[in-house]
C-alpha cells in the first residue's frame, strides 16, 4: 500500500534538495520535482507535460490574476503615500506606550494588499523615523510592524499562499477572509505588542533608534499632497468587504433574482480586486496628482515582484495536478481517511515541515495544499476555508537561515543571527502556532 507513496516522498526529497543545496529557483525546482514524480510513477513524458501544463494553467487562471491585482493595488497604497497616511493616523491615536499596538495595526492593513518583502521594505523608513521621534529602541517599533505585515502575508487573500491554498481546495472567498479576520486580530496582538514587550528583556531597552542606520526616505520632487484617509480606507477594504457581502448576502435575496447575480458579481475575488484597483486609480492616484504615464509606471513596477511568485504559485499547481494523473492524490486521501489524521493538523504540519527545509512560506504551503488537497474531496465534515488557514500557517513555522525574510529583517535592523533568531523567528513560530490554535478552535465551535 505504501510503495506508491515512494514516488511522491522521493520528489518532495529531490524538491528540497535542489532548492536548499543546488540553490534552484523554487519555480524551476518545482517544474523538475513535478517532472520526476510523473515519469518515477510511470506516467509517460508527454502526459506528464500535458499534466503540468493543465495544473499550471488552471491554478493562474484564478490566483494568477488576484496576486496580480493585489499587486497593483498595494502599489498604488505604497507610491501614492497611503501606507504612510494609515501608519501615522494610528501612531497618534493613543499615548507613546500604544505605538507597538497601533503601528500592528497599521501594518495589518497596510500588509492586505501587497507581498510582504515590498511592503516591509516601504514601511522601514517610517519605523525608524517614529523610533528616534519617540527615542525607543528600533525593534519596539520594528517587531510589531513586521508583525502585522505577516499575519496579512499568511492568513489573508490575495497573499499568495491563502489565496493558493483557497483555490487547490475550492474554498469560499469570503468565508476565508472572515474566518481568516478571526484569527488575525488575536495573532496581531499577541505577536505584535504583546511579543514586544516579552522580548524587550534581551534587547537594550535604553538604545534609542540609531540615526545613521536608518534608511533614507523617498520624499516626492512636486511635494504631492498625501490622499486622504477615508479613500485609503476604502481602496484596501473594498476586496474583503465585496467578498464578504456576497458569502453572507446570499441568505437574505432570492437565489434566482439580479441581486442574487449582482452579489455574486462584485463578491468574486477577481472583479472585487479589479473594482478596487479602478477606484484606487482615481482616488490614490488621479486626486493625489499623478499623470496618468506615472500611474501606469506605478502599476507595472508593482507588477514586478509579483511575476516569480506567480510563476511559482503555477508551478505548485503542475504538481498538485501530477499528483491525480498519477492517482496518488487518492491514495493519500485513502491513507488518512483510514488513519483518522485531522486534515487541518496533517496541512499544517506538512507545511511546517516543508517550510522549516526550504524556508519559503509560498512553496511550502502550494506543495502542502497539493498533498492535502485529496483530503477536501475524501472528507466532507472538514471546512475547505480552515483548511485553507491551516496550510498557510504552517507555511509561516521556523524561519531561520534558509528564508529570505529572516535576512530582510537582520540586515535592515542590523541584528546579530543570534539576536534575528530572538526576535524575527520566535515571532514568525509564534504567529504560526497561534494559527492552528485558532483554526482548531473555531474548527470545534462549528462542530
Amino acid at each position: 500500500m505504501f510503495m506508491p507513496l515512494v514516488s511522491p516522498v522521493l520528489a518532495i526529497l529531490l524538491l528540497i534538495l535542489l532548492i536548499t543545496r543546488l540553490r534552484f529557483h523554487p519555480f524551476l525546482a518545482l517544474i523538475l520535482a513535478a517532472g520526476f514524480l510523473g515519469i518515477a510513477s510511470g506516467v509517460s513524458p508527454v502526459d506528464t507535460v500535458k499534466s503540468f501544463q493543465k495544473g499550471f494553467g488552471g491554478i493562474l487562471s484564478s490566483v494568477g490574476l488576484v496576486v496580480g491585482l493585489g499587486s497593483m493595488l498595494g502599489g498604488l497604497l505604497l507610491e501614492s503615500g497611503g501606507a504612510d497616511k494609515i501608519a501615522n493616523a494610528f501612531v497618534g491615536l493613543g499615548s507613546q506606550r500604544w505605538i507597538p499596538t497601533t503601528i500592528c495595526a497599521a501594518a495589518l492593513l497596510i500588509g492586505l494588499p501587497h507581498l510582504f518583502d515590498v511592503s516591509f521594505v516601504m514601511l522601514v523608513p517610517l519605523a525608524f523615523v517614529i523610533a528616534r521621534r519617540t527615542n525607543s529602541y528600533i525593534l519596539r517599533i520594528g517587531v510589531p510592524l513586521a508583525a502585522g505585515l505577516y499575519v496579512s502575508h499568511g492568513l489573508l487573500p490575495p497573499h499568495p499562499s491563502p489565496t493558493l491554498a483557497m483555490a487547490a481546495y475550492h474554498a469560499d472567498a469570503g468565508k476565508t477572509i472572515f474566518y481568516g479576520f478571526l484569527i488575525a486580530v488575536p495573532m496581531a496582538i499577541l505577536s505584535g505588542p504583546l511579543f514586544t514587550s516579552f522580548i524587550m528583556r534581551w534587547f537594550p531597552a535604553s538604545a534609542a533608534a540609531d540615526p545613521a542606520a536608518e534608511p533614507t526616505v523617498a520624499v516626492p520632487a512636486d511635494q504631492r499632497s498625501l490622499p486622504s484617509l477615508p479613500l485609503v480606507l476604502i481602496s484596501v477594504l473594498l476586496p474583503p468587504g465585496l467578498m464578504m457581502l456576497r458569502t453572507f448576502g446570499r441568505n437574505l435575496v432570492d437565489g434566482h433574482g439580479v441581486a442574487h447575480l449582482w452579489l455574486e458579481f462584485v463578491g468574486d475575488p477577481i472583479v472585487s480586486l479589479l473594482i478596487a484597483v479602478l477606484f484606487a486609480f482615481y482616488a490614490l492616484g488621479v486626486r493625489s496628482g499623478f499623470s496618468l504615464t506615472q500611474i501606469q509606471k506605478i502599476l507595472g513596477k508593482s507588477l514586478a515582484p509579483a511575476a516569480g511568485v506567480i510563476l511559482i504559485l503555477g508551478a505548485g499547481g503542475g504538481l498538485k495536478e501530477m499528483l491525480v494523473a498519477t492517482h496518488v492524490s487518492d491514495l493519500i486521501a485513502h491513507w488518512a481517511v483510514t488513519w483518522q489524521i485531522n486534515p487541518l493538523i496533517l496541512g499544517w504540519a506538512i507545511a511546517a515541515l516543508i517550510r522549516v527545509a526550504i524556508g519559503s512560506a509560498t512553496v511550502a504551503t502550494v506543495t502542502a495544499a497539493g498533498i492535502v488537497a485529496p483530503l477536501a474531496a475524501a472528507d466532507p465534515h472538514v471546512s475547505l476555508e480552515l483548511l485553507v488557514l491551516a496550510t498557510s500557517s504552517g507555511g509561516l513555522m521556523l524561519s531561520h537561515l534558509n528564508d529570505s525574510g529572516f535576512w530582510l529583517f537582520k540586515e535592515y535592523f542590523k541584528l546579530s543571527v543570534s539576536e534575528t533568531l530572538k526576535s524575527w523567528t520566535l515571532l514568525v513560530s509564534l504567529q504560526s502556532l497561534i494559527g492552528l490554535a485558532g483554526v482548531l478552535l473555531i474548527d470545534a465551535f462549528l462542530h
